[in-house]
């Protein structure tokens, strides 16, 4: 382990008053995430520094089991469920020990009923809340809002996301690059999947084509990170100018059809601006309490929700005429971009008519108004 990026990392937390995190960004398994972790930790603890593992899986992986030994493991917390003993990290006993440092595997991992929190990235935020730095690691495929793109482009369905809020978290971000073709030879070598599992690996997740963009998609938010860091501490040297004016709103309907499609996008851009974004949805009187169907209702809070954990703030008006009460909205609150969805659903079915978004086009003047096609589920 370079020595510089170990003092780096040493001097984040030294300034700071809240945890600071630290992740391994890498493009799929086998890169060498929990093993550069590891050495991490090797090399802190040499340097008179509190580390302790945390939650690590090694999947049985020597070298990295080997790299486990001499360093102080938090033992996890076992949860009966559904007649199975599962384990999961043990938040309450990190907390207790309070170390300057704890390494989190797996971070996108989602917990098993019973615990503190549903997702492992917020048992990690947890931690950062309290005044533990974290060394983490995950893949960027993860990335929530990632997800469509990368079903589109390697017919890969990823369910377990983090939100794109918390790699902005992120002190340090860096990333395990890896030639494909070395990744490949890895995994036939036996390195990351048992001798049974390589061929249908091969045939499926690890080819070619995937595995170069997922590549590419890890350099790139990478670079993206850099840029925010850069942008961010632009606006600690200048306040004054800040970024209310690249702002980014939202438009929701109550049911559009796929309306993570929009929350993604929101996400995405956000993050690239490195600024604050809204989900704003507009309640008028055809769409009250009482008229609104049960499903229009239930699609509708499960949008909202979504939005908050993406890292929305999530903003309810009501208004005869929701293209002003949006329009007034962004003005008000420094937004300078505004994201709609266009169904091609049949006019009356959708979210936003082509009237109304004729109406948001003309009249926003000063603002940037994507307009999003959505296609109707099959």
């Amino acid at each position: 382990m370079p020595a510089s990026r170990v003092e780096d990392f040493l001097e984040l937390v030294e300034r700071a008053r809240r945890g600071r995190l630290k992740l391994y960004l890498g493009f799929a398994a086998g890169v060498g995430k929990t093993f550069r972790m590891l050495e991490e930790a090797h090399a802190l603890q040499v340097r008179g520094v509190d580390v302790v593992v945390a939650f690590v899986e090694t999947h049985g992986r020597i070298e990295t089991e080997r790299l486990v030994d001499g360093l102080e493991v938090i033992p996890r917390r076992r949860i009966d469920y559904r007649g199975v003993t599962l384990e999961e990290m043990d938040i309450a006993a990190v907390i207790a020990r309070a170390p300057a440092i704890a390494i989190v595997d797996e971070i996108p991992h989602t917990n098993v009923p019973g615990s503190e929190h549903r997702k492992r990235w917020q048992d990690v935020i947890d931690l950062l809340d309290r005044g533990i730095n974290v060394i983490g690691a995950m893949n960027v495929q993860h990335l929530e809002s990632l997800g469509g793109l990368l079903e589109r482009e390697t017919g890969v369905l990823v369910r377990e996301t983090v939100p794109d809020t918390f790699l902005r978290r992120a002190d340090q971000i860096v990333n395990l690059d890896l030639a494909v073709e070395d990744l490949q030879e890895r995994l036939r070598a036996g390195k990351i999947y048992p001798a049974d599992k390589v061929p249908w690996a091969l045939e499926h997740f690890f080819q070619m084509n995937n595995l170069t963009t997922l590549r590419e998609l890890a350099l790139r938010e990478v670079a993206e990170s850099l840029d925010r860091s850069a942008t961010a501490t632009s606006a600690a040297a200048a306040p004054e100018k800040g970024h209310r004016g690249e702002r980014v709103m939202v438009a929701m309907s109550s049911n559009p059809p796929h309306g993570m499609t929009l929350l993604r996008r929101g996400s995405r851009m956000a993050g690239r601006l490195n600024t604050d974004w809204f989900v704003v949805y507009v309640e008028t009187p055809d769409e009250d309490a009482l008229r609104i169907s049960a499903e229009a209702q239930r699609v509708l809070l499960a949008n909202l929700d979504k939005a908050r954990e993406l890292g929305a703030e999530v903003v309810r008006l009501q208004s005869r005429d929701p293209v002003t009460a949006l329009l007034d909205f962004a003005r008000s609150h420094g937004v300078g971009h505004v994201i709609v969805g266009r169904s091609t659903r049949a006019r009356w079915k959708r979210p936003f008519s082509r009237s109304l978004i004729e109406r948001l086009i003309d009249d926003a003047e000063g603002l940037d108004v994507h307009v999003t096609a959505l296609e109707e589920s099959t």
